[in-house]
């Protein structure tokens, strides 16, 4: 019996695989630790592509490592290979095929790991931190994106030490997604571009941002078609924009809505006001899952505009997540993410990643 199959009890049980941790609350949910987690902050997580057969799950740090784990079908992790950078890794991403891995970090290089061999090359370089690193698949080209804060955007073909395209952002690149044919940039000073990938990438549109402080998260959905269609916007404020690039009503179709916020709406007491770390689109439903300083995640209808779900609170934040390709798993990871300044990190908590089985909490709420 799969442990993620469709009508397990994983993760919903009193007990839980560990058995009773009601008083634990670095894993209220009582969800699947994943083993020999990073020795630092969890910056970023990824999924093996639906070619590959099997769930692999790779994970970056601020260790400056990248860890591989293979999720077998009882919720069992089995580390399989580590690389390094000279700096803290910032994002990760496969190739389509499953056989390579591509690695961003503040050493301003990105790594090609051949998963195959275990060796990696240095793929790119720029003149500052990568922040993003992603696969472009095209009929007429392949290539790796990648994001920095020399506010350049660089496409590489892996294989040349020269980027095959430079395009100048406006400013420092603080979060990217890539659905072909789109990409869409958020920037620091609430810079937001879309990206058009046909034939070869150039600048489609820049946006005024919906959102009124710095964005910190960005997801592209998919239409009924499965073509991307538009964007969720994750800000610092606690807040996340819905944006469709061609809506037919703008003003009724683009929205924002809060998450990860405490106390209510209750005016007596201030409001705790959490930055919402990072946003991934369910690959079947097109529900989505929010992470958040606030040590929460929360799971969302967009088209129905409500909320799904809301986890209890863990003792520390939660600065990355991500589905797997059939959308069965969601993973999540537990981190401190200097939020509230250097008094609040202590180098004796460590640092989770947890697998959660997400088939039936992510089901929209009425099917359209």
């Amino acid at each position: 019996m799969s442990l993620f199959g469709t009508n397990t009890g994983f993760g919903s049980g009193g007990t839980g695989v560990f058995g009773n941790t009601t008083t634990d609350s670095h894993n209220p949910m009582k969800d699947v630790e994943v083993t020999s987690p990073p020795d630092d902050s969890i910056s970023c997580l990824a999924f093996s592509p639906p070619t590959m057969p099997g769930n692999f799950l790779i994970g970056g740090s601020w260790a400056n490592d990248v860890r591989c784990w293979e999720v077998q079908d009882n919720g069992q992790t089995v580390p399989k290979a580590q690389q390094m950078h000279t700096g803290p890794v910032l994002d990760v991403c496969w190739s389509d095929d499953g056989s390579k891995v591509f690695t961003a970090s503040c050493d301003k290089t990105a790594k090609m790991w051949d998963l195959n061999s275990n060796q990696t090359i240095q793929i790119a370089q720029h003149e500052g931190p990568i922040r993003t690193i992603h696969w472009i698949k095209a009929p007429n080209y392949s290539c790796v994106m990648t994001g920095s804060w020399d506010k350049t955007l660089k496409f590489w073909d892996t294989r040349s030490p020269n980027p095959m395209m430079s395009l100048q952002m406006p400013e420092r690149c603080y979060c990217a997604d890539v659905v072909y044919p789109m990409a869409v940039v958020a920037t620091a000073e609430r810079g937001l571009i879309v990206y058009q990938l046909e034939n070869q990438p150039s600048e489609f549109r820049r946006i005024e941002s919906p959102l009124k402080h710095q964005h910190r998260c960005v997801a592209i959905f998919k239409d009924k078609q499965s073509k991307p269609t538009g964007f969720a916007l994750g800000s610092i404020e606690g807040r996340v924009a819905i944006h469709y690039i061609n809506p037919p009503n703008p003003a009724k179709d683009n929205f924002t809505f809060k998450c990860h916020r405490s106390n209510g709406t209750n005016t007596a007491t201030p409001q705790d006001i959490y930055a919402v770390n990072a946003i991934s689109f369910h690959p079947v439903h097109g529900t989505l899952a929010t992470v958040g300083s606030d040590g929460r995640f929360s799971f969302w209808d967009k088209d129905a505009r409500t909320k799904l779900k809301t986890s209890e609170q863990l003792d520390q934040p939660i600065t990355a997540c991500c589905f797997n390709n059939n959308g069965n798993i969601f993973a999540y990871a537990s981190s401190y993410d200097w939020s509230k300044g250097h008094e609040y990190y202590n180098p004796q908590k460590k640092n989770y990643i947890f697998l959660r089985n997400a088939a039936e909490e992510l089901k929209p709420r009425n099917k359209k």
